[in-house]
């Protein structure tokens, strides 16, 4: 099991003391919380791509280059690089270039996005969205593959014997396809043999399950053996303490934050209070025990071979607090067990 630590820059005001960092400061939190992942021995660390307020990641490649710099060890990965609406040529030189810089430790995850407000920025219509991820993709495939690649479609000019550079020193660049909503991003996964990142943080187990076992389906549909399907599991929240009531009273303004927010309003969470979103949903609330025994039950739900958490909402102490118990108390017993 690897472990890996995200973030999504998310920069609203601390729903405990009211601070906000600017976004000098929102950056350098970033980048020393991967630093310090990679002490404590996590195997990644994650820069997702949003446009617009209250986020700042608009560019994962630029902010992933400054971890590459602090760090030797740890993956880089993108959760998510936004394909539907990036030219296929910049995503294959930008990331290629980072990959080099990094000593080939790029990861991409892929997807269309979580955020409807890139749609009328970047000019896509969003019934587009899919139709356009899926033509990027076949796009990028190639160029990160092939050399003189000539390519005709709709989402960009065509190009004749074009091969970019740098080439990425990776050969080829692992490549996950995030999932959240649709079967869309499953096929398109199993059509190409990738492996499926599951987001998992607004809805109960069962609706992304239902994805991931769509995934399999359909990975066995195209005539690919079941053993080489690979998951990863992204858990929303976490707050570990000794005592379980210490955990989720200490989680509970975070999670009020997040479901008062404009994403928790997009994406229609059904819970209907913590409680409930801890006995149905993936937050990993609770004693070192209790934050087990979800990812086992995750794990024998998905199958999953990668565990992803978050902590950028909290405090820079409890953010420090919160990745050293986990690695101290959780990873160790999960990578023994599972």
């Amino acid at each position: 099991m690897r472990f890996i630590v995200s973030s999504l820059l998310s920069n609203g005001p601390d729903p405990v003391t009211g601070r906000q960092y600017s976004a000098a400061e929102k950056y350098r939190n970033v980048v020393d919380q991967a630093v310090t992942a990679e002490e404590f021995g996590y195997d990644g660390y994650g820069v997702g791509e949003r446009h617009g307020e209250p986020f700042l990641s608009p560019s994962p490649a630029v902010l992933l280059a400054a971890i590459a710099a602090r760090t030797s060890a740890i993956r880089l990965f993108t959760t998510v690089t936004v394909l539907s609406i990036l030219d296929p040529v910049r995503v294959a030189e930008d990331y290629a270039m980072l990959d080099q810089l990094s000593g080939g430790r790029l990861e991409l995850i892929i997807g269309k996005g979580n955020d409807p407000r890139h749609f009328a920025l970047f000019g896509l219509e969003e019934e587009q969205q899919w139709s356009h991820l899926a033509e990027n993709y076949g796009l990028l495939h190639r160029l990160w593959r092939e050399e003189k690649v000539t390519w005709a479609g709709t989402t960009r000019p065509p190009l004749t014997g074009v091969t970019t550079h740098p080439r990425p020193l990776q050969q080829p660049v692992p490549v996950w396809h995030g999932s959240a909503t649709s079967e869309q991003s499953t096929d398109l996964a199993a059509r190409y043999g990738d492996p499926l990142f599951s987001a998992n943080s607004f809805h109960p187990l069962e609706k992304y399950r239902a994805l991931v076992d769509h995934y399999r389906e359909r990975w066995a549909h195209y005539g690919r053996a079941p053993e080489d399907a690979r998951v990863g599991t992204g858990f929303g929240g976490l707050f570990v303490a000794k005592r379980s009531q210490d955990a989720v009273e200490g989680f509970r303004p975070y999670w009020n934050a997040l479901f008062a927010s404009a994403a928790g309003r997009h994406n229609n969470s059904p819970f209907s209070s913590l409680e409930d979103a801890l006995e149905r949903g993936s937050a990993l609330v609770g004693s070192p025990q209790q934050v087990i025994d979800k990812i086992h039950r995750y794990h024998e739900a998905f199958g999953n071979e990668v565990v992803g958490i978050g902590v950028d909402s909290l405090t820079e102490e409890l953010q420090r607090e919160q990745l050293a118990l986990f690695a101290a108390e959780v990873a160790p017993v999960i990578r023994r067990e599972l």
